[in-house]
């Protein structure tokens, strides 16, 4: 096997979590480590932050201190047997993060964050 087979090979696998990029505006200490499913999904967010800075601190300040505090609207757990433990948070009317907060680990796995797509992605 020749080396640039594997070096191609290598560029397309994503590492299985990677840490969301906090937005600048974020000044608070957290207590939850706020993780990205990989980096398609951090590019994902920082394109929301870039769009939307306070809404996106705002969101990012919620996963961090209390992922799984209901906010009428905005910040809601999903129903349905393949969303067991799946929350919603509505950053702007259009877009949308969702998630998985793991209350054992203090860490919430954001799998996917950008436009409200029609079906609520599965994890």
């Amino acid at each position: 096997m020749s080396d640039n087979l594997l070096e191609i090979s290598l560029e397309n696998v994503e590492p299985p979590e990677v840490k969301l990029t906090a937005p600048t505006l974020f000044k608070t200490s957290k207590t939850w480590l706020v993780v990205a499913k990989n980096r398609r999904v951090n590019r994902e967010w920082e394109a929301l932050v870039q769009r939307y800075p306070e809404n996106s601190c705002r969101c990012y300040e919620d996963l961090s201190n209390a992922p799984t505090t209901k906010q009428t609207g905005r910040v809601f757990p999903l129903r349905g047997k393949p969303y067991k433990g799946v929350w919603e948070y509505e950053v702007a009317s259009g877009d949308r993060v969702y998630y998985i907060p793991y209350e054992n680990q203090l860490k919430v796995f954001v799998y996917y964050a950008g436009k409200h797509p029609k079906v609520a992605p599965k994890p």
